[in-house]
């Protein structure tokens, strides 16, 4: 881990400062801006834990949280209770390693960080509005990276370097530099841009400007990285936003596409997973070690499905290390650390929050005025787009707070929308949500990230 020099000190004294000072409605500002702006690895030791900007961030966020007595609104949502599930599961499923010690350090850190960043933000996103507003915060934080990465791609020197001692010279593939910004892979800074798209898009009916500022920059990144599985991202982002004129018949689309799934395992000789080997949108693309890092780990399920495994080095012919192939698949990761129910529970949270942007859809009708359905269309091609991705990439840095942010907005919308049994009247949102951005605003491996 890389020590914070007095840059990166300076920033994170204004952002716990900020946390405490902010009105509830602003407070997210400064773990956003600390988890798009500052490097990932960077931060302090105390005793036996290595303890990362992030984490130092989510600790004065909860802080402020007892301190101000702020705490959810109303009862506890299904989304809630399936996080508590997966980080009690995820924390008691290290009795299951070999050196148990270790096992409970990394996966209470895991547990921590998830629980941590969902509950803050679910208690400072509590409306509808709040949500709107949370996403336009993200976007525009978004803005500089993009413009980091922008830079970084041309000049072969990342700026974040500033703060302190992190890599300051992307990586090449192919005669091609890899952006990276302030995260630990430029894979993971495209993944960033591609799921927060369809969150650029959400703030399209009321505020455009942001809307069109916050998807130049998320393209920006996506194209920045240089990384298939980004624009792939990116790509299912987008393509679940052009569905919006037949949400109606979101059913059939289903079906179809599992149709279409089905004939293509019946044609294909080897697994339907097999397709990730053959896209390559960004050029020198590993899918095919992807592709088969999914069939090593079926094969090998006997020495994980219970409550995760210690090795995996034996699985595919190139390993990281004498221990550890390199999981680049969200999913198997889950497996990896706390076995199936791990895995299982992960997409429970995931089968959930779309079932909450569902019901959402059917309560705002097919009313186009309604401001509820666009925005819940759009976490939910959010939501798609995280799970694409987990199919190329683990959230092994502070990427991981992309996915809680879409998740914290996609249950306040559902705990605001369930007060609101009848579709609401076409209004516009935009006199109740004026200024709700302030001026300014726009300004590794995964088994050891935790420790």
């Amino acid at each position: 881990m890389g020590e914070l020099n007095p840059a990166g000190m300076l920033f994170v004294a204004v952002a716990v400062l900020l946390t405490f000072m902010l009105p509830r409605r602003w407070a997210a500002l400064p773990l956003l801006a600390g988890a798009l702006h500052m490097p990932f690895g960077l931060g302090v030791v105390i005793g036996p834990f290595n303890v990362y900007v992030i984490r130092l961030l989510l600790v004065a966020a909860l802080a402020r949280l007892v301190v101000r007595r702020e705490g959810l609104s109303g009862e506890l949502h299904a989304l809630d209770a399936a996080m508590l599930v997966w980080a009690v599961w995820a924390v008691f499923s290290a009795i299951f390693h070999d050196d148990v010690a270790a096992a409970l350090k990394f996966q209470s850190g895991m547990a921590f960080n998830a629980c941590a960043c969902y509950f803050v933000l679910r208690v400072l996103c509590p409306t509808l509005d709040d949500a709107r507003r949370l996403c336009a915060i993200a976007v525009l934080l978004m803005v500089p990276v993009a413009l980091e990465m922008t830079i970084e791609q041309f000049g072969a020197h990342n700026l974040y370097s500033v703060f302190g001692d992190t890599i300051d010279v992307p990586q090449m593939r192919f005669g091609r530099l890899r952006a990276q910004g302030p995260f630990a892979h430029a894979i993971l800074a495209g993944t960033v841009g591609a799921v927060w798209l369809p969150l650029a898009a959400a703030l399209w009916p009321s505020h455009r400007r942001i809307a069109l500022v916050g998807l130049a920059a998320c393209v920006v990144m996506i194209l920045a990285s240089a990384s298939s599985g980004p624009v792939l991202g990116g790509l299912a982002g987008a393509a679940a936003l052009a569905l919006w004129p037949v949400r109606q018949h979101l059913s059939a689309v289903r079906w179809s596409v599992l149709a279409g799934l089905l004939a293509l395992s019946a044609a294909m000789s080897a697994p339907v997973y097999y397709l990730l080997a053959r896209i390559d949108l960004a050029g020198g693309s590993t899918g095919w070690y992807r592709a088969r890092l999914i069939e090593s780990a079926f094969e090998h399920i006997n020495e994980w499905w219970l409550g995760g495994t210690d090795v995996t080095a034996h699985w595919m012919p190139i390993a990281l290390d004498k221990t550890h192939v390199d999981i680049t698949n969200e999913y198997l990761h889950m497996g990896v650390v706390g076995g199936v129910l791990l895995m299982g529970l992960f997409a429970l949270i995931l089968v959930i929050a779309f079932r909450r942007v569902g019901r959402t859809l059917e309560q705002a009708g097919t009313s186009t005025q309604d401001p509820r359905g666009w925005f819940a269309w759009a976490l939910g091609a959010s939501l798609f787009a995280h799970a694409v991705s987990f199919m190329s990439v683990s959230y092994f840095d502070q990427s991981f707070v992309a996915l809680y942010l879409t998740l914290a907005a996609t249950a306040a919308m559902a705990v605001d929308t369930a007060t609101q049994p009848a579709a609401r009247e076409a209004e516009s949102d935009h006199a109740s949500w004026t200024g709700a951005v302030p001026r300014g605003a726009s300004v590794a491996l995964a088994n050891r990230t935790f420790n």
